[in-house]
């Protein structure tokens, strides 16, 4: 019987796993995904693959050889289908493993266009899996037609590459403009511009009646009566926490599946980290889609079902890469009331998000300074004064003074 079962082979499950080892913890690990590949990086999947720069081998987070020496069972291709919480088992490719401790690392998955509007069609992909993208990425021929329902980070970067690729790319977007519910209207003005100035078409408050086509999507149909004509269609609608599992072995769910402050379930024996996982903040409940998160949170786990005993203390990162220009996001923009801007000095410009005089976010394009000044700022709880933010004259490196 393993003593921990991992179901998820993504980033959080690998972090989970490999931390447990580097804890010295000495008992039996089985790590379980449906995937085929190894555990990998999912925001490549986006830009440099997707681009054909980079090989699968170089998504892996460790080759394989790394579990097999640290004594990790890796089951791949072996979807998790039931977990028997009375029992202690979990059924891994038809089989009913038992399990000492449970985690659950089952991260997001991405959300479907519904087939009422055409979601089924041919030619017609999503971004979440490297399947995903290996399917589409023979769609990606100069001159070519691309509409992307979306205009979300992941939405402007397959556009991104959409463009440096050759095609006539168009962005719709239902919301009153791009990146609404994660960037203010300062960022979201920024990469407009510089997708405009690569040729990218984009469509803001607009919604999509339907895709057009018979077994193919040939077009898209918009709720003004516009008409896009498109070779193909990338969704870009979101992710939704993959949380079935756990629904059906009667978890306790809130926006994902609900964890203590240690990522405790409501099941002492089950844990869980990553995407799919939300924890308590400030009152509430957060749940995080991002390396980082996945990453840190796996890690606290993993010491947590060893006894730790240490709060969850989550200190957000992001990134974005679209045509020659990096975006690194440290923070939270939850609940801003203002955004001071630096810059722009030739093409880099930072965005400082605050609520009242507190620092809550920092937006840095093409601004490694900005970024690495701001997450110290905020990781510290400290929040310079946005007069002197602006002020370009006033170095950046003294605002953590």
């Amino acid at each position: 019987m393993p003593d921990i079962v991992v179901v998820g082979a993504g980033q959080a499950g690998a972090a989970l796993v490999a931390k447990l080892r580097a804890l010295k913890f000495e008992g039996s690990i089985l790590l379980a995904g449906e995937e085929p590949s190894p555990p990998y990086q999912r925001p490549p999947l986006s830009k440099a693959y997707l681009l054909g720069t980079m090989e699968e081998e170089r998504l892996w987070l460790r080759n394989r050889a790394f579990y097999a020496e640290a004594g990790i069972e890796l089951r791949l291709g072996a979807p998790v289908t039931a977990i028997d919480r009375a029992a202690r088992t979990v059924t891994v490719g038809g089989e009913a493993i038992p399990y000492g401790r449970l985690a659950l690392t089952t991260g997001s998955a991405a959300r479907h266009l519904p087939e009422a509007a055409g979601g089924g069609l041919d030619g017609v992909y999503t971004v979440r899996t490297l399947a995903d993208v290996d399917r589409m990425r023979p769609e990606f021929r100069a001159g070519r037609r691309l509409v992307v329902i979306g205009g979300g980070y992941i939405g402007l970067e397959a556009a991104a590459v959409g463009a440096k690729l050759g095609l006539a790319v168009t962005v719709v977007e239902m919301a009153p403009r791009i990146l609404q519910r994660v960037a203010a209207p300062e960022t979201a003005d920024w990469f407009r511009a510089l997708h405009a100035a690569h040729g990218v078409r984009i469509l803001e408050g607009v919604a999509l009646e339907r895709l057009t086509g018979e077994g193919r999507v040939t077009g898209a149909l918009l709720a003004d009566g516009t008409h896009l004509p498109a070779d193909f269609v990338i969704a870009g609608v979101g992710i939704r926490p993959v949380t079935e599992l756990a629904e059906a072995a009667g978890l306790a769910l809130d926006n994902g599946i609900a964890v203590d402050a240690l990522g405790q379930t409501s099941d002492p024996a089950i844990w869980s980290a990553g995407d799919c996982a939300s924890f308590p903040w400030r009152g509430g409940r957060l749940r995080l889609e991002s390396v980082q998160n996945a990453i840190d949170q796996a890690e606290a786990v993993a010491a947590n079902m060893l006894g730790a005993g240490a709060p969850y203390l989550p200190a957000p990162w992001f990134w974005s890469d679209q045509f020659d220009t990096k975006l690194q996001i440290a923070g939270l923009n939850l609940g801003y009331d203002r955004v001071v801007t630096r810059g722009p000095e030739g093409g880099s410009v930072s965005f400082w998000y605050y609520r009242g005089v507190e620092l809550l976010a920092v937006d840095a394009v093409n601004e490694p300074r900005a970024y690495m000044v701001g997450k110290r700022l905020i990781e510290a709880g400290r929040s310079p004064a946005p007069d002197a933010v602006a002020d370009a004259a006033v170095p950046l490196k003294s605002l953590l003074v």
